[in-house]
């Protein structure tokens, strides 16, 4: 089982609240950096982020019909579109987009909804970290 995490903003409250798993009721929206995500998914992964890995884990397919790209594009500095619904969705990458990756509780449940569709389950923190760090590389 991997092990979760609080961002360096975090308050010793918050670390009580995600080890008795209640953060997401009590505190929704901690505020973090990308730096602060990725430190915490390569902590709970044990290993540190590729960006080499995150870039073929995005473009990829796995087993489901949509890969990340399929809606976020090869490269998601601009916006994409949901390939199901149509909906417009804002650049992914941190650097286009000041909003993205900057509180636990949204990007868990955007990783946790896409990932979904994408691999058939959650992603593991690797997969989260090796993303995220290739996210960070495009400028």
């Amino acid at each position: 089982m991997e092990t979760r995490f609080i961002p360096s903003s975090g308050t010793w409250l918050s670390t009580l609240l995600l080890s008795c798993g209640l953060l997401s009721m009590a505190a929704p929206s901690l505020a973090a950096t990308p730096n602060d995500l990725l430190a915490g998914y390569s902590a709970s992964a044990g290993k540190a982020a590729d960006a080499g890995r995150g870039q073929a884990f995005f473009t990829t397919t796995h087993g489901q019909e949509w890969s990340c790209a399929s809606c976020h594009g090869l490269r998601p500095v601009a916006s994409g579109k949901h390939a199901g619904t149509g909906k417009v969705i804002g650049p992914l990458a941190p650097a286009f987009n000041a909003e993205r990756f900057t509180e636990l509780a949204k990007s868990e449940k955007w990783f946790r909804r896409n990932c979904n569709d994408v691999v058939g389950r959650e992603c593991s923190a690797s997969e989260k970290a090796d993303v995220l760090a290739w996210l960070m590389t495009l400028k």
